[in-house]
């Protein structure tokens, strides 16, 4: 079951406790100093290309200043850890 969260210590609990990092889409970056559409990065076996690595601090003003919630499942149908995330409106 998936649940809907903006606490930002609890994301940011969540994605460490999975081995993610906050990341970017670095050609999605309006300027060269910005940050793109926010991803989490899960390295298991090699970075992603696509995507720059960046600061909590970095990825919550991003976070905020477009009015996203992060939508997460805690365990799968399984009762393994899920890694299933993605960003929704607030709105949603």
């Amino acid at each position: 079951m998936a649940t809907t969260t903006t606490n930002h210590q609890a994301i940011q609990n969540w994605i460490e406790e999975r081995g993610g990092v906050p990341a970017t889409v670095e050609s999605t970056a309006a300027t060269p100093d910005g940050v793109g559409v926010l991803r989490v990065d899960f390295p298991y076996g090699g970075r992603n290309d696509s995507l720059s690595t960046i600061s909590w601090e970095d990825f919550f003003a991003k976070f905020d200043e477009a009015e996203l919630a992060f939508l997460h499942e805690d365990e799968t149908a399984e009762g393994e850890k899920s890694r299933f995330c993605k960003f929704v409106s607030r709105e949603s």
